[in-house]
């Protein structure tokens, strides 16, 4: 049997991240070989992520990054906030979204397809599971196009990497107001950016829960259109950007906003970590 040393112990634990009994275990196994440990270490992490497989990732971060005439955002999951926080994982985050930007993949399918070195996304996460002992997953993916992006990635704990992320695609120079309304969306969560982008079937949903809503409170059945219009109108302002009141000024809509700053919004997608 090789002489393991604690030095090729810890190389080898620094390099995978991997506990130091099972590495330990693994270059006796493997009489020293750096590289046969490795494998057996990856073998054994791959049967975990198959045991792993029904487990929730419910924590996770999100990244994103303009490449050209477009901007990716992916959502990255995980099992708990202590792995999410961690160098590997943010690392992994990197990683993958510059594959997946490079690719100009625009669904997690082709994202997960995507070629990142020597291997594709989706095995670099699985190796990266094994490593880390949780379920990972790229959960979302999204692409906005546009001659500009304003790109908002906010922190709800400070010891976490960024839960909240948004992208948004514009022509005009106003970069500050339009980084503005990134950190509005985040807020406000918006769904659509106009209220003819909403779904008709949507609308009309909406149009017959307010109906008889308004019916079962008793209002006069001449008042019924302008009351139901009214209604309408709360819901456009709740699901579409230009709708919306503005954040920092509730006396504006963000239509006016864009409008004043002279920008106009081409697109945009938000993201939250686990929602």
């Amino acid at each position: 049997m090789a002489n393991i040393s604690i030095a090729d112990i810890k190389a080898l634990r620094e390099q995978l991240g991997t506990g130091m009994v099972d590495t330990k275990k693994a270059l006796e196994e493997a009489d020293g070989d750096i590289d046969k440990a490795t494998e057996i270490l990856r073998l054994k992490g791959a049967k975990g992520n198959a045991k792993r497989a029904d487990r929730s990732t419910s924590e996770g971060l999100v990244a994103a990054k303009e490449n050209g005439t477009s901007a990716t955002m992916i959502e990255l999951a995980c099992e708990t906030d202590f792995v999410a926080k961690g160098e590997k994982f943010v690392a992994l985050s990197e990683k993958v979204l510059d594959a997946v930007t490079a690719a100009g993949a625009t669904t997690v399918e082709e994202a997960l397809a995507a070629p990142a070195g020597s291997q594709t996304v989706a095995e670099v996460i699985g190796d990266e599971a094994a490593i880390l002992g949780e379920k990972v997953e790229l959960r979302r993916v999204a692409v906005v196009t546009g001659e500009h992006f304003a790109i908002y990635l906010h922190k709800t704990s400070k010891d976490l990497p960024p839960q909240v992320g948004v992208v948004l695609g514009y022509a005009g120079d106003d970069a500050e107001t339009a980084r503005s309304i990134a950190q509005h969306i985040s807020f406000a969560n918006p769904e659509y950016l106009t209220r003819e982008d909403v779904p008709a079937e949507a609308v009309e949903n909406e149009r017959r829960i307010v109906e008889e809503i308004s019916r079962n409170e008793g209002k006069p059945e001449a008042a019924l259109p302008k009351i139901i219009e009214g209604r309408l109108g709360a819901y456009f302002k709740q699901v579409a950007l230009l709708e919306q009141d503005y954040a920092k000024d509730n006396k504006l809509s963000i239509s006016q906003v864009v409008k004043d700053a002279g920008i106009t919004v081409s697109g945009f997608a938000r993201f939250k970590v686990g929602a």
